[in-house]
Parts: C-alpha cells; structure tokens; sequence
C-alpha cells in the first residue's frame, strides 16, 4: 500500500498540474497515472487528484472573482446581465466540466468573474472531477493489472506518461470545430 507522502505527493502533483490554466493535462490522466505510479485503491487517488484539482481551481477562481472588481462598469454590467441568465444552470455546468476531460477555465473564469457562490463553486467542481478521477485511477489501475505480463512497472509508467503528454498536446493543437466541420460537412459552432 503506499505511505503517507507518496499520498500527499499525488495531491501536490494534481494540486501543481491544475494551476496552469488551459494547458494542464486531463484529471482522468492524472488519476490514472498515479494508480500506476502509487499502489492504492482507485476511490482514495481519485480523491486526492480530485482535491487538488479543485484547490487549485479555487485559486484560478479568487483571482477572476477580484479581477472582476477591477472591470469596467460597462463590463461588470454585461457580465451580471449574463449571470442571471446562467446562474440556473451553473452548478450543473461546472460539474459537467469538471467530470469531462475538457479544460474548465471556459466555465471557472466566467463563474469567478459573476461572482459566483464560493461553496457551490468548489462542491460542483469537486464533485465532477471526483466522477473522472476516480474513473482515471480505476483504468490506471486496470492497465496496471493488463499490461503488467507485457511490461515492467517502470515501461508502464514511461508509456502513460508520453500518452498522456501526447494526448495533452492534441488536445491544445486540434481545432474541434473544423475537425467537426470536415466530418459532418458543415459548419458547426462550438459553445465558447
């Protein structure tokens, strides 16, 4: 089973890894490559990737809540205008965000600059990454048990950690909506 600081490294790791907004890797990868590097159960790293993911996220929302007092008051105006058209459907937003590997930044930098409920910030934020890094750490921890006859421990770990560099990069560099557009042949236009 893993100690105590081999824990508390997943959560600095996931904790660092979030804070650099738009290019970060996916949770459901971060999760899964500690269950590969860290032998525990799948639901405690999911937490620990899940708090850190969330920790950090609040820092990239008290920084866009505090910008927002620095706004114009034609701005502020717009973006409360947009507020309450979407604060409904906030919560519900940010978890799904947050359970999909896509970035969050689009949804958490809108939310911190309406001023959006801190509490109901971090539970919906939480709660979603719970839902893929618990997931991430199950598969690492299956691809783990799978290709462990193939190859060693330390393969394995190399492996998951270009895949997921790999991934991260096409990720950032893929336009979806052209991709989108070429494969359904029209144009398509992608929430912002």
């Amino acid at each position: 089973m893993a100690t105590i600081l081999e824990l508390l490294s997943v959560l600095f790791g996931s904790f660092v890894l979030n804070l650099v907004p738009f290019a970060s890797p996916s949770n459901l990868f971060i999760a899964s490559n500690a269950a590969i590097i860290v032998e525990s159960d799948p639901f405690t790293l999911g937490f620990l990737v899940a708090l850190g993911s969330a920790l950090a996220k609040l820092i990239v929302y008290g920084v866009t809540f505090f910008v927002g007092k620095h706004l114009g008051e034609k701005r502020r105006q717009r973006i409360d205008a947009q507020g309450l058209k979407i604060k409904r459907w906030a919560f519900l937003l940010l978890f799904v965000a947050a359970a999909t590997p896509i970035p969050d930044e689009p949804v958490v930098i809108p939310l911190g600059l309406m001023k959006y409920n801190l509490g109901k910030f971090f539970v919906a934020f939480f709660l979603g990454k719970l839902v893929i890094t618990i997931t991430g750490a199950a598969l690492g921890n299956w691809s783990l048990d799978v290709f462990s006859g193939v190859f060693g421990r330390t393969e394995l770990i190399v492996l998951s950690i270009i895949l997921t560099i790999v991934i991260t990069v096409v990720m950032l560099k893929v336009d979806f909506g052209k991709l989108a557009e070429k494969v359904f042949k029209k144009k398509v236009v992608l929430p912002e």
